[in-house]
């Protein structure tokens, strides 16, 4: 039975601020409604369903009246829709398109804008990260700060110095004395460029200048607001000044050809290098936007237009100048935000591994020029940016696409990276026999399994509330999720549960145990090693345990598709997510980044390149597995299981910080249903194809460790509440189990 809710009529008042709110109804307990941590809606609900004394009469948006709280089972009905109602809002429906995937199960979680933002719309942090330097600013903080000291000892010093001899040679060829003299202009202000501004002199000032050279306006006395001044009104008409000397025009000078030969190309060096070291430092990206307009556009003018002094020495204004440099500060620590298309830079700089890994792979074979571990560490590394425009890809397409096409999407590419290291590794292990690289790959599945349930949850626990307190997330949609995270891995570990049921247990290495007399005809204890249970033997594997395998492997797809189906359509209330009306734009005015066919191309691509370094992982992998200290199962859970995930875990973590605990949730649980339900099944069809030796068989570490872990995360997720004590609980099993696989014996065959 339905509970009666009435509406405000005042659209004013569904978004009133919680501490309005509480004035209106004090003495009830609300809930706000959140997304991305900026409140929406001003959701009155009543937070004890089962004491009826706390039902307000009228809520904003949802109201349970006293009358209505009568019965506790519709009472709890509706405070889980309640609980459950999301509004989100969007600047286009491409972006709302992404925002309710990403509350779909089965796909892929993405937190990145799939289309440009309207730049006037962000916020002023984000403009300065993407201005090119070229507009004075009102500056009112200090100068030397800690990011400025450190620019001089990183870049100033040396960019300073190269300039210094740059001009002493344009001063030795004669022809050069102008470029000479710009040269230790510019040395002076790259050795300390901040509060201090490059302008191009325009006509006005230079006729001005020709005419009378004590003349106020000199080129070190301007001041500029904007980066375009307007001449000045009592300009001289240039027909009323016949005898203005004629100067000669920049590309016929001797003197430019002197400069481009013998002082532009070293400084290209010096400038390409700062560029290339302060980009790839990321938050000093000040510095390389610097660089390269120095580079670009300073060094290309005549010498004679162009002024260097200092911001707040320019007193006058009615000149013509354009303003071509300025900067305060070499270090924004915001440049964590910056984006390349649509990409995030700390993505960006890392897909030159791509290239390296595949170059230093493929060419040197016999490793003269880098070692096993370090290509080993290249390629496995150049895996997560691939990991990342993956995603990209993928939420590219999702939002711009109807449900089945996303749907079909995130099946086929959501775990592609991973699927594709684990073949690679399986292929090679079947072709070189070394049965440890199955053992590995078990390992890595396992990892990435623990990791979501355990690690991902945890660490977006702990971010999250520690700036947010407590968090709120949907209960009910967690439950689906942790639902079908106990059949998946109740499935994935039946065939190793049934095996150690009916196995025969074999031992090896069996000796007397110490203090025993061999001789006596009593029982005597023994001691033995390198027990498993042996399948072969006998009829059990082919006739009983191998069946079971193929059984599970076409249940778990199945039951991943009947989740979609409830949660996607005949239950999709249990999300009831909406955008919120006047909130869109229209498609037509959304600029997206990537078009579907340009994400498609991308998505082939990347899958092509994870596969080469895959398989370059794979190949210089066993120096990594021969070392003595470190069991084989520690670096499959960890470095092969979580490094593909980072992109994930950055998604999960800025969720939480925006207070959507739902969706760093979310995260997690959704990869590790796709490992059992879609990852392992596929894992087991190909075996069947192609025998690489894969048997769906677990050693007992990896089978009480994932059971252990998903009884844990269920009892955490009951309450539908997280803190920081939670999250630390969850990360500290992780590390407790990491520390089991460490000291752990190294699996059969390795």
């Amino acid at each position: 039975m339905s509970l009666p809710h009435t509406r405000s009529s005042d659209a004013s008042s569904r978004r009133r601020r919680p501490a309005e709110h509480a004035q209106d109804h004090a003495g009830y307990d609300c809930e706000q409604i959140h997304d991305g941590g900026q409140p929406l809606l001003s959701a009155d609900t009543c937070t004890s369903p089962t004491n009826h004394s706390n039902c307000p009469a009228l809520c904003t948006t949802k109201c349970i009246s006293a009358h209505a709280c009568s019965s506790h089972k519709s009472c709890d009905d509706s405070w889980e829709e309640i609980q459950s109602k999301r509004t989100i809002r969007a600047e286009n429906e491409v972006e709302a398109n992404k925002l309710v995937n990403n509350y779909r199960f089965g796909f892929r979680k993405w937190k990145s804008h799939v289309t440009e933002r309207p730049f006037e719309d962000r916020s002023e942090v984000v403009k300065e990260l993407y201005s090119e330097l070229n507009v004075i600013k009102p500056h009112s903080g200090h100068l030397i700060t800690c990011g400025n000291v450190v620019y001089v000892f990183l870049f100033g010093w040396w960019v300073s110095l190269a300039y210094f001899l740059v001009g002493t040679l344009m001063f030795i060829t004669l022809t050069g004395v102008p470029y000479g003299k710009l040269c230790w202009k510019l040395s002076r202000f790259f050795m300390w460029p901040f509060g201090k501004s490059i302008h191009e002199i325009g006509n006005t000032l230079r006729r001005c200048c020709e005419q009378t050279p004590d003349c106020e306006c000199s080129i070190d006395g301007l001041e500029e607001t904007s980066p375009i001044l307007l001449p000045s009104p009592t300009e001289v008409p240039v027909s009323e000044i016949p005898s203005r000397p004629q100067c000669t025009p920049f590309w016929r000078r001797f003197s430019t050809y002197v400069w481009l030969l013998l002082g532009y190309p070293p400084l290209v060096v010096v400038h390409s290098l700062a560029c290339f070291f302060s980009w790839v430092l990321i938050f000093t990206i000040p510095v390389s936007k610097m660089n390269a307009r120095t580079l670009g556009v300073i060094l290309l003018l005549p010498p004679e237009d162009v002024s260097v002094s200092s911001c707040s020495h320019r007193k006058h204004q009615a000149y013509e100048t354009r303003a071509l440099l300025c900067c305060y500060h070499a270090v924004n620590w915001y440049y964590y935000k910056y984006t390349v298309d649509g990409i995030n830079v700390f993505a960006v700089n890392l897909l030159p591994l791509v290239i390296v890994a595949i170059v230093i792979g493929y060419i040197d074979k016999e490793n003269q020029y880098a070692s096993s571990d370090v290509k080993f560490a290249i390629a496995i590394c150049s895996i997560i940016p691939l990991s990342y425009y993956i995603g990209m890809g993928i939420a590219s397409i999702s939002a711009q696409s109807n449900f089945a096409v996303g749907a079909v999407v995130n099946a086929t590419f959501g775990s592609i990276t991973e699927l594709t290291f684990y073949i690679t590794a399986l292929i090679r292990g079947h072709q070189t026999a070394k049965p440890c690289l199955q053992e590995v790959v078990k390992s890595a599945l396992t990892g990435t399994l623990l990791g979501c349930i355990l690690f991902i949850p945890g660490i977006c626990m702990i971010i999250g509330g520690l700036r947010h307190s407590e968090q709120r997330f949907n209960s009910r949609s967690t439950g689906v999720s942790s639902a079908l995270l106990f059949i998946s891995v109740g499935g994935v570990f039946a065939p190793t549960l049934f095996s150690k049921a009916y196995g025969n247990l074999v031992c090896e290495d069996c000796t007397v145990s110490p203090g025993q007399n061999p001789l006596s005809n009593s029982s005597k204890p023994f001691v033995c090693h390198n027990c498993h249970y042996d399948l072969n033997n006998g009829t059990l594997f082919h006739n009983h345990v191998e069946p079971l395998v193929f059984t599970v492997s076409i249940l778990l797809p199945v039951a991943y598709i009947i989740g979609l189906i409830f949660t996607l359509k005949t239950h999709s209330h249990i999300y009831n997510i909406h955008v919120g009306e006047g909130q869109m734009t229209g498609h037509h005015g959304a600029v997206v980044h990537w078009s579907r066919w340009r994400s498609l191309l991308i998505l082939i691509m990347a899958t092509v390149l994870t596969s080469a370094c895959a398989d370059l992982a794979t190949e210089h992998i066993q120096p990594i597995l021969d070392q003595p200290n470190i069991s084989q199962y520690f670096i499959g859970v960890t470095v092969l299981a979580m490094v593909p995930e980072i992109p994930e875990i950055v998604n999960g973590i800025q969720f939480a910080l925006q207070n959507n605990i739902s969706l760093s949730l979310e995260v997690g649980s959704c990869i590790a249903v796709q490992v059992c339900m879609l990852q392992i099944p596929i894992l087991v069809l190909f075996n069947a194809f192609y025998d690489v030796g894969f048997v769906l068989l677990f050693s007992d570490l990896h089978l009480w460790a994932s059971m252990f872990s998903v009884i844990v995360v269920n009892y955490i997720f009951m309450d539908g509440k997280s803190d920081y004590f939670q999250g630390t609980a969850l990360v500290v099993v992780y590390l407790i189990l990491l520390a089991l696989y460490y000291f752990a014996p190294f699996p059969a065959g390795c």
